[in-house]
């Protein structure tokens, strides 16, 4: 607004909502606490169900706490989600009473950092290593991440899968350890079947069929090319116009067009394939061509299904006719066939010599239940992918929580001044996981807990919380042991999370509210007698 030349006035938003100090603070934890609630009870085997509405009207049925978190606000993790939020929510709720006290956040925030330390040093104290070839070991610690998941009663089955699938993508590229799960380890959830009949592809499956109906459907040791570019004429880049004068030249139009489709076909029989695979079109002239040659031919495959194609059979993906080479054909792939599975067809090619890609094929009566289980073994190959870079574990059931609880008390004793405090804070929030274990088992959380900080004090570190019962047992005996990369990000991802919102001091909301005008009700008329 401007008035004669004047400096303008600039009119701001007069009425935001502001919180300061000790107040946005409050409001913050509040807010952690809130969440770490809602999570709280789905940890252990004996865990809940929660029941969430997503925003097109849908119904999730999941214990798995990073499909809750996902639904409630979008976050990428592994195994250890419901930890985190249930960690750090009583983190900052303990930070509660030393802010109360005028403890500045910084010193809070500094504690917190030596406590983390010292939290580290004792995980890699109890830790033991674990031999990444032996079954037996791999598949205990991959049942530990599913031992609290809807698919408990398949766990051997989704133990296998997940160690199978991890085993399979995993790749040496120059001395460089490499597993991509997320790229070359494709679900494939297919409604219909048993759960029992899931597994995992020496290869990779396709939701296509063949272009033609004369091609073959069933080929043992295919010569495989795979193309990024069409097999049809080229059409040009702008608009173009032609003008005609005679019938001939229009004849001829089509002769260049088919003999254009004609050179790109007979440049690719000249190696011989038996499956072409192009991630673009495929015109019904050099379809003809390819079912007259007996070549079988897929088209608009995904570019991620093509790259996990290449993987598993050798090949290389090619993206002019011209540059073809013998040596870009795959010759890995032991049989091509096409199987009709419920309404859908899909593309088999397995039998694979040395795959560096699979598919994992579950079958489930519904789409909810593949859905599940589907989130249920994401949390197992990421453990598997995990202990492959970092082969060591840790006692499950709470026993490294306590460990670290009784290690950080005794440290605490040791510092001296304000940060002694928020020192013992984290202390008493690491017992959260274990007491909570014992609550949602339905034990007595005061008579466990007293029990396990008295076997940790004595130097038992390997005792912890059996799940099932809500006793105390010793995790050696009852053979549950946890990645210990899982859980060093846990307390990581925590205790970061709660520095994190200790740092926030001011918090305005400048929100515009829609205000409505109360229009006042018409008079009323004078009532004629």
């Amino acid at each position: 607004m401007s008035l004669g030349g004047q400096t303008p006035v600039f009119v701001m938003n007069a009425a935001p909502e502001r919180h300061s100090g000790l107040k946005a603070q409050v409001s913050n934890i509040t807010a952690a606490k809130t969440v770490a609630d809602v999570i709280r009870t789905c940890l252990g085997p004996k865990s809940m169900l929660k029941m969430i509405l997503d925003p097109m009207g849908g119904i999730i049925l999941t214990n798995d706490g990073n499909a809750i978190l996902r639904e409630i606000d979008d976050e990428e993790c592994g195994d250890g989600t419901t930890s985190v939020i249930v960690l750090a929510g009583e983190i900052l709720a303990q930070s509660l009473s030393q802010l109360e006290r005028d403890i500045h956040p910084v010193v809070i925030i500094s504690a917190y950092n030596k406590a983390l330390q010292t939290a580290l040093d004792i995980v890699s104290r109890v830790s033991v290593p674990i031999d990444t070839t032996d079954d037996v070991q791999m598949l205990a610690l991959i049942k530990s991440s599913i031992g609290t998941k809807f698919v408990i009663r398949w766990a051997d089955l989704m133990c296998r899968l997940a160690l199978q699938a991890v085993r399979t993508v995993s790749a040496d590229d120059a001395g460089v350890r490499t597993v991509d799960i997320k790229r070359y380890a494709r679900v494939e959830k297919v409604p219909g079947g048993e759960i029992e009949d899931s597994r995992v592809l020496s290869g990779v499956m396709l939701n296509k069929d063949i272009v033609h109906p004369q091609m073959r459907r069933r080929i043992h040791k295919p010569r495989i090319v795979l193309l990024d570019c069409p097999l049809e004429y080229k059409k040009g880049e702008s608009q173009t116009n032609i003008e005609i004068s005679k019938e001939a030249d229009f004849a001829r139009i089509n002769q260049i067009e088919e003999e254009q489709v004609k050179a790109m076909v007979d440049r690719i029989l000249e190696f011989n394939p038996d499956l072409v695979i192009t991630e673009k079109g495929i015109s019904d002239y050099a379809q003809y061509f390819f079912a007259k040659a007996n070549v079988s031919a897929l088209r608009r495959v995904r570019k991620s299904d093509n790259n996990r194609i290449a993987r598993a059979v050798g090949a290389t993906i090619v993206n002019r006719v011209e540059d073809l080479r013998e040596s870009d054909i795959g010759t890995c792939c032991g049989l091509f066939n096409i199987e009709k599975i419920g309404d859908e067809y899909f593309t088999f090619l397995t039998e694979c010599t040395t795959p560096k890609a699979c598919t994992i094929l579950l079958r489930g009566p519904s789409k909810d239940i593949l859905n599940e289980i589907d989130r249920n073994l994401a949390d197992a190959m990421s453990v598997a992918r995990n202990v492959v870079f970092n082969p060591t574990l840790v006692p499950g059931g709470g026993a490294v929580e306590m460990a670290v609880s009784v290690g950080l008390h005794a440290r605490a004793r040791a510092v001296t001044g304000v940060e002694a405090g928020p020192f013992r804070a984290v202390a008493d929030a690491l017992e959260v996981i274990p007491r909570t274990l014992v609550q949602n088992a339905g034990g007595n959380a005061i008579r466990a807990l007293t029990a396990l900080r008295a076997k940790h004090a004595g130097g038992e570190h390997s005792w912890g919380i059996d799940g099932e019962t809500g006793e105390i047992v010793d995790m050696k005996t009852y053979k549950l042991y946890e990645s210990a990369s899982v859980k060093v990000q846990t307390f990581k991802t925590a205790i970061e999370a709660a520095r994190v919102l200790l740092r926030v001091d001011d918090v305005v909301q400048a929100t515009r509210k829609e205000r409505r005008q109360e229009q006042a009700p018409p008079p009323e008329e004078p009532v004629q007698e």
